[in-house]
């Protein structure tokens, strides 16, 4: 039989190499057009599994080389050489920013692992550059820095170095990163540059993370990507070689080989995409969302298939090896369950998280050894003959046991199937990898409708390659001042389909989907535009020119120059803190009633100061990392109980004023202190203690970065003055309490790059808001505003108190949920840590189904829907931060708590907390009510905070009882 428009698929696993040859017509067929497949131990140099993997398929079908239109691999080597910190494969790598003023404190690899930042982080050079949200340069570039910097490089002996500019992914008219790259090739020619707008989205941070990892993975994967390719030449295959993405589609070869990263967790969506392709036709599943779980010799992953066909993406920021990065990769969980894993009886049976792993074949006892494993168990206990060792090699007391192992399998099957979920309703799933063996045909498991162990399930992987599209994605902020939001959406599509044609899609397959516009707070005529495109690949193209040797003829050849290049490897990690030491942690408390912050307690206060901010305050990620380098450089963080204060002792305040958008671009120069200084100036000294004017999201640690530094060194007052987030400047405790006239003038505006406003007078609190904001778009949209001092004694009349201590709470309570591995139980120890269920309690669990968003006068307005598996749904409008959670239903419309309460939605993943700039379709979540302080809750603190403050028509009824928090200075001071 003749076949034409062949594809291969293979992935190459850290165990085995599993490859499929497939006949795109004939999907319908029996067989589902896969004409051979091959699974075989993966080897040393991974060319060569997969060179005699093709090489079976091929004699297996009886098949021409020249009738395969394309191979497609998917491949863990590279995020592997990184998950293993591996220097004989990562380079050392130089990154030069494009910032002016701004991003100089958070220097590159600020909050990597130290073992891995040793490894790669080599370099760093600020320049001038960069450009405002509106696409105002903030400083021009200068290209004798750069020839400076391109000397200071290659002293170093770096040849890798990553070009990172504020707001590069948006840059269409400057272009400055692509010229400082040019000017890099003129002054280092021999320099690799890798351009971080080529690599990642907005977030400066995470963006450069990616783009340095990328850097110095990229040697390697160009040699590994150049032997795949070298390996198809051998057997005649003409046809072009791609590499799968982490998000289900492929990149050309001569791609894959500049941006390595994006295919760092292709394995897994492999898998799922696979599954999918197997039973679709049977079942109808082509629109409809599925889970999916591999088992393999080690693990099992699960996963969520959405109806478009490709896999659930993971939160916004994505976590390899305790680095923050910016591109998308599949949401999957794991467990130790495999093939491989050891099984033990004591009082009762567990299974993993052990195994044997590569030794399957010589320890488990099947094959002669002797490791009870979980392959063992599955052969005793299965009432089919499975066709794996010698299942005579089995013990009699094993057989005995079939009964518990089927218990022990089924409730940790069922347990990650439950957290996977987005609703209570049954899904279908189904079985794919090696070790789908362990769960018998015909098995039932809670919350599933049906599972299935299609056909070819064990080589799911190579079939997910093999059948993977093309995609182009534009993430991008544009003006919609002369334009209409529709048509620069239109113009963004265009180029997105326009990308994806370029990265080889047929134009006429292409369909969009992913489509979010998100307007930017505080920037008028602003959004920003993200857009995906998918497409079948056109095969009609001639294929792209081979990869050019990197002059090695194997791996193992550049594998060992780089060692031979490391003079010093990287000290080990220092271990994680076990979950008892995390449990018996003590925070330093003097005698004094002085509490020294340790990194622990910053990190735990940090987590609750967003679930607090109620869906504003803009993240509080980037500040914690300032204020941690501050005290590893030898600054103090010191909080003091508001009951201490003084009453003349002067209390200073200070925040951050403008869009998150910005702020996670253009990362904090020195405008909060410009801005201290001036108020200074003018009242003649510093303060004697600082406090947060909110608690809520990144605003909740600007007082600890004043008072540590060594301008200030003060302390920080355990308060602040909203007990939440708001977004205006005087719904504050002071305008509840003092009356509505502005308070502790003068005010300072500072953007960071030379400018200063100061405001001494005024008359309403409002009017300094009024006034301001109308500076703030003038001055980049992100900028540092300072108060002059309070007296103490309105501090403790004002305060809401103890909130340092609340968010330290909330933020332990969600650390031990991690630690023990327990985020069902995340959102219960939240209640409990901000006082039990009279005081908060869970509104709503399901799934984000919807979400609008407008901007008015510079405020993000919007509404998010949540939907869960009895019909119901919870809609959340917001003004920056949610204002009321209202459950619709069949019993209709149910007002379940509104401001000035706090309504909090969190990752339901990670326990972490969303900003409403965060949601997007497809999270699951959980909503959390609290109640308020007893200060909002007053006539007049309704009136400046409550429901109609916002022009909602609702009246405000307490959603509990709020409990004072108790203050970690009186619970862990010393008895005198």
């Amino acid at each position: 039989m003749a076949h034409v428009a062949l594809r291969i698929g293979v992935d190459v696993g850290g165990t085995n190499t599993d490859g499929v040859l497939l006949d795109p017509a004939a999907t319908g067929s029996l067989n589902r057009g896969i004409l051979a497949h091959h699974k075989a131990p993966t080897t040393p140099d991974p060319c060569d599994g997969i060179e005699t993997c093709i090489r079976k398929l091929l004699e297996d079908a009886h098949i021409e080389a020249t009738q395969v239109t394309s191979l497609a691999i998917g491949t863990t080597h590279f995020i592997n050489a990184v998950i293993e910190k591996n220097p004989a494969r990562l380079v050392p790598v130089a990154v030069i920013r494009l910032c002016g003023p701004f991003a100089r404190e958070q220097y590159p690899g600020i909050d990597w692992p130290q073992d891995l930042a040793s490894i790669i982080c080599a370099h760093c050079g600020f320049v001038d550059g960069g450009l405002e949200i509106d696409g105002d340069i903030i400083r021009e570039l200068v290209e004798e820095q750069i020839a400076e910097e391109c000397t200071l490089i290659r002293q170093k002996g770096i040849k890798s170095i990553v070009v990172n500019g504020i707001f590069s992914p948006a840059d269409i008219v400057e272009c400055q990163e692509e010229r400082v790259g040019d000017w890099i090739k003129k002054y280092y020619p021999e320099a690799e540059v890798v351009l971080s707008k080529h690599v990642a989205n907005l977030g400066f941070l995470e963006r450069e993370n990616a783009a340095i990892l990328n850097a110095s993975i990229m040697p390697f994967a160009r040699a590994t990507i150049a032997s795949f390719e070298r390996a198809a030449r051998s057997l005649k295959l003409t046809c072009p070689v791609f590499l799968t993405q982490n998000d289900g589609t492929l990149l050309p070869a001569h791609r894959a080989a500049s941006v390595p990263i994006r295919t760092f967790n292709s394995g897994p969506t492999n898998s799922m995409s696979g599954a999918a392709f197997l039973v679709r036709h049977e079942l109808g599943l082509a629109r409809r969302a599925m889970l999916v779980i591999d088992i393999g010799g080690t693990s099992t992953d699960i996963g969520m298939l959405l109806p478009s066909g490709l896999p659930r993406q993971a939160a916004a920021i994505t976590d390899i090896v305790g680095i923050r990065m910016n591109f998308s990769c599949p949401d999957v969980r794991s467990i130790g369950l495999g093939g491989g894993s050891i099984v033990r009886r004591s009082e009762k049976m567990t299974i993993g998280p052990d195994s044997v792993g590569l030794r399957i074949q010589t320890a488990a006892l099947i094959f002669g050894g002797d490791t009870p494993t979980a392959t063992d168990y599955a052969v005793a206990a299965s009432t089919a003959e499975l066709h794996i060792g010698n299942p005579a090699r089995v013990p009699a007391d094993l057989r005995v046991h079939a009964d518990e192992y089927r218990a022990v399998l089924h409730e940790m099957l069922e347990g990650i199937i439950d957290r996977m979920k987005t609703n209570a309703e049954d899904i279908d799933l189904l079985l794919v990898g090696g070790g789908a063996l362990l769960v018998e045909d015909g098995t039932k498991l809670k919350g599933t409708s049906n599972v299935i162990k299609p056909k070819y399930s064990s080589v799911a992987n190579a079939i997910g390659a093999a059948i993977a599209r093309v995609s182009g994605t534009v993430d991008t902020v544009r003006t919609t001042a002369e334009k209409t939001t529709k048509e620069v959406l239109d113009e963004v599509s265009l180029l997105a389909v326009t990308r994806a044609v370029e990265n080889g899609a047929e134009h006429t397959t292409i369909e969009l989907a992913e489509i979010d516009v998100i307007p930017v707070q505080y920037v008028a005529n602003k959004a920003r535009f993200i857009v995906k495109a998918i497409g079948d690949f056109d095969f009609s193209r001639p294929p792209p020119a081979a990869l050019d040797d990197p002059g090695f003829d194997r791996v193992g050849d550049l594998v060992a120059q780089l060692v031979s290049q490391r003079s010093v490897l990287p000290a080990p990690p220092p271990p994680p803190p076990t979950l008892s030491e995390l449990e018996s942690y003590r925070p330093n408390v003097s005698p004094a009633r002085e509490w020294r912050l340790s990194e622990r307690d910053l990190e735990w206060f940090s987590i609750g100061c967003y679930i607090l901010g109620a869906g504003g305050g803009g993240s509080p990620y980037a500040e914690f990392v300032r204020v941690r380098e501050l005290m590893r450089k030898g600054s103090i963080v010191r909080v003091v109980s508001v009951d201490d204060l003084a009453d003349g002792a002067r209390v200073g305040g200070g925040c951050g004023m403008g869009s998150p958008a910005v702020v996670i671009e253009k990362l904090a120069g020195d405008q909060m202190m410009d801005s201290q200084r001036a108020v200074w100036d003018v009242v003649g000294g510093k303060p004697d203690a600082m406090i947060g004017l909110e608690v809520g999201g990144m605003n909740g640690l600007q007082a600890f970065l004043l008072g540590a530094s060594a301008n200030m060194d003060v302390p920080v007052v355990d308060g602040d003055f909203m007990g939440r987030a708001y977004p205006l400047m005087w719904q504050v405790t002071p305008v509840i309490m003092g009356g509505e006239h502005a308070h502790a003038l003068p005010n300072a505006l500072a953007d960071g790059n030379g400018n200063v406003l100061v405001m001494t007078g005024a008359t309403p609190e409002r009017m300094v808001e009024r006034t301001f904001r109308a500076a703030l778009a003038e001055m980049g949209s992100a900028v540092g505003y300072a108060k002059a001092a309070y007296l103490g004694r309105d501090v403790k009349s004002w305060a809401v108190k103890h909130t340092v201590s609340l968010a330290w709470r909330v933020g332990r309570a969600v650390a031990l949920c991690r630690a023990r591995s327990d985020l069902d139980a995340v959102a219960d120890v939240i209640i409990d840590a901000v006082g039990g269920p009279e005081t908060a309690r869970v509104l709503f669990r399901g799934k984000i189904v919807a979400v609008e968003r407008k901007l008015v006068k510079g405020h993000l307005y919007g509404e998010v829907s949540i939907a869960n598996a009895d019909g119901s749904c919870l809609t959340i409008p917001f003004k920056n931060e949610n204002l009321v959670a209202r459950r619709v239903g069949p019993e209709g419309v149910e007002v379940l708590a509104t401001v000035p309460d706090l309504i909090s939605v969190n990752d339901a993943a990670s326990g972490e907390a969303l900003g409403t700039s965060d949601y997007r379709y497809g999270l699951h979540v959980f909503v959390l009510g609290i109640a308020t302080s007893d200060k909002w809750t007053r006539p007049r603190g309704i009136q400046i905070g409550g429901p109609r403050a916002f022009g909602l028509d609702i009246e405000y009824k307490p959603l509990g009882v709020f409990l004072p928090p108790r203050s970690v200075i009186d619970e862990y001071a010393p008895i005198i």
